[in-house]
């Protein structure tokens, strides 16, 4: 057979194997899942786990998915000999759940629920285009689809991907959706084979075992595959992701989406810088008047009482007169850039809202 990387392994997972656990293949049509699903069912077929008791697994994001991928996905599975279930997020895609919260964020804004005005997009620190649209949808399918097995999900995680992935276990229980001692006694672990290896390893078990690449790194020279446009993507996989004409549409949606909630797709990088010829002359115009606007909120945020900003179980204390009189200042042209109602306009207002939340903070706590 040809030669690639060990696979990483622990007793527990070969244990597991060897007694008939069910393999689920969770697949994005990116190089490290298909190649995770490829080595690991040779790996599989030497130990004489049966074939009938592996499965392949995708949870299709929507617009914010390259159109390409579900037709690769089915092509690798298919390939692989591997039956397909894929799932979706029920209220909604990727790009769905961006304008929610945006909108929500408005709303509790509005509310003086929030001391700053919250964004549309993920972000390293709150990654829910993976936590939601990805782990929340295929976990609780696997869970209906194999009541009381012992399951084992197998990811293409790398440890040479980022900081955040450098500490990643090869294997571990994972309780999200099969909690210890369920009536069915359903088990899962998650397990990453390919920890210890490299991009490098990824491309070369692609070529040695015939596995087809997608478009976006074999057209368009992408260096990963993720979403259309990723909040992690280099500029050099922005570019190679806007050249590609099907995605055109998507790039000025989410530009759009700039435009209207003055934030940027990346905290250090705006979407709409990336392919400016992709947008007409009155997107452009929306950008540079959401740029601007964005240097001024952030001035006023930045200038209001840092006492007050967010911590858990905000707010911490009811402000002084004079800092209600900042807070009324401050929100009052941010509230008129997103058309909504200046509900505490005053100072006896602020500090009434802001009582009635302490109070309802301290009824929580007590709850």
């Amino acid at each position: 057979m040809p030669a690639i990387p060990e696979l990483a392994i622990d007793s527990e997972i070969i244990g597991t194997i060897r007694a008939g656990a069910w393999i689920v293949f969770n697949l994005s049509g990116g190089k490290d899942s298909s190649a995770a699903m490829f080595a690991v069912n040779r790996y599989l077929d030497y130990l004489g786990h049966p074939r009938s008791r592996r499965m392949a697994i995708h949870a299709d994001l929507g617009r914010a998915e390259w159109a390409s991928t579900p037709a690769t996905v089915a092509h690798i599975a298919a390939i692989a000999g591997m039956s397909l279930t894929v799932v979706r997020r029920a209220a909604g895609d990727l790009v769905d759940r961006w304008i929610q919260r945006f909108e929500n964020g408005k709303r509790r804004y509005e509310a003086l629920e929030t001391y700053n005005l919250i964004g549309p997009w993920s972000s390293a620190s709150l990654r829910f285009c993976q936590s939601e649209m990805k782990a929340a949808v295929i976990g609780p399918a696997v869970a209906r689809l194999l009541p009381g097995e012992r399951i084992i999900s197998v990811l293409g995680l790398r440890r040479d991907e980022s900081h955040n992935r450098a500490a990643i276990p090869i294997a571990k229980t994972d309780q999200r959706y099969a909690k210890t001692g369920n009536r069915r006694g359903t088990i899962m672990s998650l397990w990453n084979p390919l920890a210890d290896w490299t991009a490098a390893d990824v491309f070369r078990a692609h070529e040695l075992l015939g596995i087809p690449l997608h478009e976006a790194y074999t057209d368009w020279g992408s260096t990963r595959l993720s979403c259309r446009y990723c909040i992690f993507a280099s500029l050099h996989d922005l570019r190679a992701s806007a050249a590609a004409p099907p995605n055109g549409d998507v790039y000025r949606e989410l530009v759009g989406i700039e435009a209207r909630s003055t934030f940027p797709f990346q905290p250090t990088r705006w979407l709409a810088d990336v392919a400016l010829d992709l947008l007409g002359s009155a997107l452009q115009a929306d950008v540079v008047r959401a740029k601007a606007d964005q240097a001024e909120r952030r001035r006023i945020e930045a200038a209001m009482p840092a006492g007050l900003r967010y911590v858990a179980g905000w707010p911490p204390r009811i402000p002084t007169r004079a800092e209600a009189e900042d807070i009324v200042a401050a929100r009052r042209p941010i509230l008129a850039r997103h058309r909504l109602e200046d509900r505490y306009s005053s100072v006896s207002a602020i500090l009434d809202r802001f009582a009635e939340l302490m109070a309802a903070g301290a009824r929580k706590r007590a709850a």
